[in-house]
């Protein structure tokens, strides 16, 4: 007999009513549960979008967040996890006190653990968290690397969804650019051939990250670099000197400036991968970070070597960079200034080249129209490496005014000591070589004794041999300011005192000699007529 053949009417309906009970019970319980995780979900995605407001992080911190948002990555929903780590990164990003936070409540390891296991949204949230964590200062990447993120992270740049590997080299980017031992324990994990091979990949986003990543590494010593170059770095960026994407050039720039800087050897990897004169034509950008790039690259191939320099000024870069530095204004000016200073320094042949590009005249308007200290100490330095070599270098300088500028910079209260400093030297230098009466009588009017004893040098130099000039400085004026000079006997500067008033009569000089008037009337008061 069938088990419901058995049952009476009356117990077939109590059975009916209590399965229904089973079932409405199931529900209400299963929607507590719903309501509880929908709760969960709205309380961390409202967070993670207050997190988006800086203005919002002290209060949050206030209220308690991060120990709930660290229960929360703890969520057995993968979509609360994401968010969770979401907001964390948004928090630490704000503020090195919540960055500080994300290390002080152990959540790192925890991250760092997971990024082996979880999905692809997981893996960008939490290499999301370790780059807001390590951008803050040395302390706080120290603390990724201590829990072993940067090991997780290199994995991360093996995935293949480019939005993983996008956001694991920008965190290593992070950590690197700090100082070299962090940049060391990125590339002992491994990273930099991996960060070359994402050059390589389509998507723009990655290429950038990665050529900055690679350059904030770059930046630190010869040895770090040469393990970048090593992989082969160098060929691929000069591939995408010509890309028509202006952030990727910044950085595709930057990187081979970091290369170059270092020494000799790794300038010439550069300029053997052909990027002069291709790089020339992004003086000329749109976008005014690439044209500065541009600028800094050529000034670290330029400081090298002088074969490196006329390698530049033979391409016609010296030009392009005087120009560039026409089209120019504030910081960017800085590298091209510097560039023509270093070319000028390593002899006499390369600093005319300057000169005869115009070089000059447009370092003059670069110290008329520029207010910021520094870069008028730079250019102040790239003057005195133009204008110290010869005679003729000196004048070129003289000529176009730079001379008073120059005593000007020196003497003013306002300069600071940096820029006083090389004002000194660059005109203490250019005096040295100068022969050109006109530039230096002034000096002998406005130059402290310290200055004024190079004035008087040239002068006891030029006048021996120039019967014009000695005409000239009688008649200008310049042989009775020389007389009203208080020298200590035994000085240099009274024996070039000395020196020039051999190069004239004794009357003339006894003529313009302080008290000789005087002496005059005295023997007019004296005298009695035949």
């Amino acid at each position: 007999m069938a088990l419901g053949q058995g049952l009476s009417g009356e117990k077939k309906n109590a059975l009916k009513h209590g399965t229904e009970r089973d079932i409405m019970s199931q529900r209400q319980i299963i929607q507590v549960f719903e309501q509880y995780q929908k709760s969960r979900m709205h309380f961390v995605q409202t967070v993670a979008d207050l997190a988006t407001r800086p203005q919002n992080t002290e209060i949050l911190q206030n209220a308690g967040v991060m120990p709930m948002l660290h229960s929360l990555m703890l969520d057995t929903v993968p979509s609360i996890q994401q968010t969770a780590a979401l907001a964390l990164g948004r928090l630490a990003e704000h503020s090195d006190s919540l960055a500080e936070a994300v290390v002080k409540e152990d959540i790192l390891p925890q991250l760092v653990q997971s990024l082996a296991s979880q999905n692809r949204f997981y893996k960008k949230a939490a290499a999301f968290v370790l780059r807001a964590v390590a951008k803050h200062s040395p302390e706080l990447s120290k603390a990724v690397v201590d829990c072993r993120g940067v090991d997780a992270l290199v994995l991360c740049l093996e995935e293949f969804d480019p939005g993983v590997k996008e956001a694991a080299a920008w965190a290593l980017g992070c950590i690197a650019r700090h100082n070299a031992s962090l940049a060391q324990s990125v590339v002992e994990a491994g990273a930099a051939p991996l960060l070359v091979l994402c050059l390589l990949e389509p998507e723009m986003t990655l290429k950038r990250i990665a050529a900055s990543t690679l350059s904030d590494i770059c930046k630190h010593t010869p040895e770090l670099t040469q393990t970048v170059v090593d992989t082969g770095t160098i060929a691929h960026l000069a591939q995408m000197i010509l890309s028509r994407d202006a952030k990727l050039k910044r950085q595709v720039f930057s990187a081979l400036s970091q290369i170059s800087k270092h020494s000799i050897c790794l300038a010439e990897m550069v300029i053997e991968a052909e990027v002069f004169p291709a790089a020339f034509v992004s003086l000329k950008d749109p976008d005014e970070y690439v044209r500065k790039n541009v600028a800094t690259l050529m000034r670290e191939v330029a400081k090298q070597t002088p074969e490196l320099s006329q390698l530049i000024v033979n391409c016609g870069g010296l030009s392009k960079m005087i120009d560039y530095l026409g089209e120019s204004r504030g910081q960017p000016r800085l590298p091209g200034i510097m560039m023509l200073g270093y070319v000028a320094a390593h002899n006499e042949s390369l600093a005319m080249a300057v000169i005869l590009c115009k070089g000059v005249s447009q370092l003059a308007l670069c110290l008329s129209e520029e207010q910021e200290q520094i870069i008028k100490t730079a250019t102040v330095w790239s003057i005195g490496q133009i204008g110290h070599h010869t005679p003729e270098h000196a004048k070129a300088v003289a000529t176009a005014g730079l001379l008073p500028k120059l005593l000007e910079l020196y003497m003013d209260a306002s300069s600071s000591e940096d820029l006083q400093a090389k004002s000194k030297k660059a005109l203490e230098n250019i005096l040295k070589k100068c022969t050109y009466i006109p530039a230096l009588e002034p000096f002998l009017y406005d130059a402290p004794s310290n200055i004024l004893k190079h004035v008087v040098c040239q002068f006891s130099k030029v006048l021996p041999h120039d019967s014009k000039a000695r005409r000239l400085f009688v008649t200008s004026g310049g042989l009775k300011k020389v007389q009203e000079i208080d020298a200590e006997p035994g000085s240099a500067l009274q024996e070039y005192i000395k020196a020039i008033n051999s190069c004239f009569p004794e009357e003339i000089v006894r003529y313009y000699s302080p008290g000789y008037s005087e002496v005059l009337l005295q023997q007019l008061d004296s005298y009695q007529p035949a």
